[in-house]
């Protein structure tokens, strides 16, 4: 007896429909990330040079959305449990040729499918068994990892503002010592400015000056 066919077999799916690629070129990733954890074809998927894998991974994405939304599961405990591509409608353009004539060009479109299924129990043991032995305590250690380098990026972000505050704080005091000696060097030049000018001049001593001065003039002749 066989199996349940490919788009019979049980668990949550997602499909992108008329995609702008052969399914060539589709099948060639899908068959990377068949029966991967969604954590190993999320991962396969990132770095994957080929463009098709970035709209493969928005369809895994959406297939483990469903799972979570619909039906309840968590994403760490999924796999790509079928994945396929079927051909769409080919769109048939013409390019000019030589001689009056006339090439055809086939833009090719697929149907993209990914289905999620959770593993089974003793799946999930051998998996938390293998990440324990690997120095890892499963998800709940990771989100408390992640919670903590969230946590020490978010002080240091608060201690580099704190830094500027400050920095920009001992910027304006000095601008401010600054600009109140300026002040006090002008107010201490114009005040010795208006000092030199009240200064009287005594004219009798003057006068008399000039006439002594004569005078002895006058005895020399």
């Amino acid at each position: 007896m066989t199996g349940a066919k490919t788009n019979e077999r049980p668990g949550t799916r997602a499909q992108a429909r008329y995609v702008r690629s052969s399914a060539y070129k589709a099948r060639e990733i899908l068959d990377l990330i068949r029966g991967k954890s969604y954590a190993a074809a999320s991962e396969i998927l990132d770095f994957s040079e080929r463009a098709i894998a970035r709209d493969i991974k928005k369809v895994l994405d959406s297939a483990v959305a469903n799972a979570e939304h619909n039906d309840g599961l968590v994403a760490e405990e999924l796999y790509v449990a079928a994945c396929y591509a079927d051909e769409g409608p080919t769109l048939k353009r013409w390019r000019p040729r030589a001689r009056g004539r006339a090439s055809r060009i086939r833009k090719r479109t697929c149907h993209i499918t990914v289905i999620v299924a959770r593993y089974d129990e003793a799946e999930l043991d051998l998996l938390r068994a293998r990440e324990e032995n690997r120095g890892r305590s499963g998800s709940t250690q990771a989100a408390e990892a992640r919670r903590r380098r969230v946590e020490q990026s978010r002080q240091r972000a608060e201690e580099r503002a704190r830094a500027a505050e400050e920095a920009e704080a001992a910027d304006e005091a000095d601008e401010t010592e600054h600009t109140e000696a300026t002040d006090d060097e002008a107010a201490d030049e114009t005040e010795a400015t208006d000092t030199g000018a009240d200064e009287p001049v005594d004219t009798d001593e003057a006068a008399t000056g000039g006439d002594d001065a004569s005078d002895d003039e006058d005895g020399d002749e």
